[in-house]
Parts: structure tokens; sequence; C-alpha cells
């Protein structure tokens, strides 16, 4: 993939998550002409399931983007954000946030795009990567995303 100057400032923006979030481990990644792939591992004491309640459905399914919510004091700190610190979408949220700034203070990045219109998409997809195999399967996708680029319905040459 051959990025121009947004491509590469989102790929400086992800490689930096770590000195943001020093809990994040960057594995594959890939900026794509219209989206983002990449593992991200979190580590460290304060990301252990003892310091998370699962969130639950009806169901008892473990749900939602983040799947599990602070203890009830953390929950408090929060109640307006709704951002779990130091969880994915914190970290997604900052790198989408970084590279939105740097496209709106440089105006040749994307000449397309005008001053308020959307860089993302809202929201963001995750998948938690239970065992090696997932990995592995997950991480070939990555890897071979670009050279399925031509097959994308967003394509155009």
């Amino acid at each position: 993939m051959v990025l121009n100057d947004t491509g590469q400032i989102a790929n400086e923006c992800w490689l930096q998550i770590p000195k943001h979030f020093p809990n994040a481990v960057l594995h594959e990644h890939i900026i794509m002409p219209n989206h983002v792939h990449g593992i991200i591992q979190l580590v460290g004491a304060d990301v252990g399931a003892e310091n998370f309640l699962p969130l639950q459905d009806d169901n008892t399914n473990i749900v939602g983007v983040e799947n599990f919510q602070p203890l009830p004091t953390e929950r408090i700190r929060n109640e307006f954000q709704k951002m779990i610190p130091r969880s994915i979408g914190s970290i997604v949220k900052g790198f989408k946030i970084g590279v939105t700034k740097w496209v709106r203070n440089n105006p040749l990045g994307i000449e397309k795009f005008q001053p308020l219109q959307p860089v993302w998409q809202r929201n963001y997809h995750e998948h938690i990567i239970r065992n090696e195999q997932s990995y592995q399967t997950i991480s070939e996708y990555i890897i071979n995303n670009p050279a399925k680029w031509n097959d994308d319905k967003f394509y155009t040459k």
C-alpha cells in the first residue's frame, strides 16, 4: 500500500499509540485508503479482569463495544464521558483525534475534505483474540489486506 500524506500521518499516529497508552502493545497493522486494521494488546495490572465487571444482556451473554465496564467507583468518575481509561475505545478515540487534527490543519493532506466533513466513520469494529490460531488468522488477514484492495466496494483508480 502506497500511502499519501494523510496515510503516512495515520501510520505515524498509530505507531505513537504506546507513547500515549503505555498499556498498549502494537502488533500487525495496515493503513488502507478507507480504513485501518490493527492488533492492539492491552497489558499491565490495570487491564486485568479484577478491575472490571462484565456487561451482560438478559441472556447473560457478555456484550458491548468495550465488553467490560469499570467497577462502581470508576463508573462514577466517568459517568458523563462514557469512556473507560486505557481501554481499546479510548485508544481508538485518541488515534482518530490525532489524525483528524492533522487533516484539519493540513488541508492539502486530503484535498477533497471540506473543513467540517467527517474524517472517520463513526465507531469501530473490535474482536477479542482468544487464542494463537485466531491471532494467526487475523494477522494474515491484516498482512494480506492490501492485495484485496481492488475488490473493495470503495476502490477507485
